[in-house]
């Protein structure tokens, strides 16, 4: 009896080292097929142009194979978050994560993901965001905007993705800054991707807004949008006459900023992980990455933070300011 058992274990323990070397010469093949890069947000916006430009560019270095950028949208990006989570740990699924996988589980309880259930690769760029109105509106400076929501009583409206989305939290710190209520002042009107709420501002549907620089450029640029205030550390290199957040004095709206990661599935294997460390490693000095950075007006920032330190400061920000919203106790 203890001859098969023993005879039983030796298989296992030989399975178990067969399996074992399979997965290492598989991670050390890392790619041998296309990579799905998951945005979990719509096309058009920051995190889609985002996605597309590390695809483009990272796909010099992966041995030939290609990028694939597939949006899943829907939940605050916890679709797509989930997705990813949930799928196998061999590189072959990763998200272009944004602020909003810090900033979803910070603020619900229930969220079906929470902000440190990724193998951390990266953190890309970050994005500025951008306090804009239409450019046939009357209000000039961030002056203007606050003296109109205070007269209207609630009845301006801004476009943002939700109440608890960056662009709800743009919004509502810098009107907690200018001591009104940040959920009532003014009145949100919701829509999906920065594509959409670009396009809410250019149909005078909304007010104003305060989204990524990345979906507001070009339309600033054209000279059919006005910038009013940038939500960035320093002024930025193309809006050299916009002040910033900290600048005028908002300190709460300063600390609002978007930003770009990637990410993996939990239990990614140290050989992929290495692999990705020295793909982004290229992609940080690759003129084409700096180049498409610079014109989504997003600031490269490749090797700049130790990405789970990072994320977990963006989770402890938007706690607080939940908590201080209200949104919970």
């Amino acid at each position: 009896m203890f001859r098969h058992l023993k005879k039983a274990a030796l298989g296992v323990a030989a399975l178990a080292a067969a399996t074992a070397f399979a997965s290492s010469a598989q991670a050390d093949s890392y790619p041998d097929k296309a990579i799905t890069l998951v945005v979990p947000y719509g096309a058009g916006g920051a995190s889609d142009l985002a996605g597309r430009a590390l695809a483009e560019t990272a796909r010099n270095y992966t041995d030939g194979q290609p990028i694939v950028v597939v949006n899943k949208t829907g939940n605050g990006g916890m679709n797509g978050a989930r997705f990813v989570t949930e799928s196998d740990p061999d590189g072959y699924t990763l998200l272009l994560s944004r602020v909003g996988m810090a900033l979803y589980p910070a603020v619900y309880t229930d969220s079906p993901v929470g902000w440190d259930d990724y193998t951390f690769l990266g953190i890309l760029e970050a994005t500025p965001m951008i306090l804009a109105v239409n450019a046939e509106s009357d209000i000039k400076t961030v002056d203007d905007l606050i003296a109109k929501i205070k007269e209207s009583n609630g009845g301006t409206t801004y476009a943002a993705s939700g109440p608890t989305a960056i662009d709800g939290f743009s919004v509502q710190a810098l009107l907690s800054d200018a001591g009104l209520d940040p959920l009532s002042a003014s009145t949100l009107v919701p829509y999906k991707g920065g594509g959409a709420l670009a396009a809410a501002l250019l149909g005078n549907h909304v007010d104003f807004l305060a989204i990524s620089a990345g979906s507001l450029m070009p339309h600033i640029q054209a000279g059919k949008m006005r910038a009013l205030m940038v939500y960035a550390p320093k002024r930025m290199a193309d809006l050299p006459d916009v002040p910033t957040a900290k600048e005028l004095g908002y300190a709460t709206a300063a600390q609002v900023g978007g930003w770009s990661g990637l990410y993996a599935p939990k239990g990614l294997p140290e050989n992929v992980v290495a692999k990705w460390k020295d793909i982004l490693g290229k992609v940080a000095t690759n003129e084409q990455w700096l180049d498409l950075a610079a014109k989504r007006g997003s600031i490269s920032v490749i090797g700049d933070e130790d990405p789970s330190a990072f994320v977990k400061s963006q989770y402890d920000l938007y706690h607080g300011l939940a908590k201080k919203f209200g949104y919970i106790q």
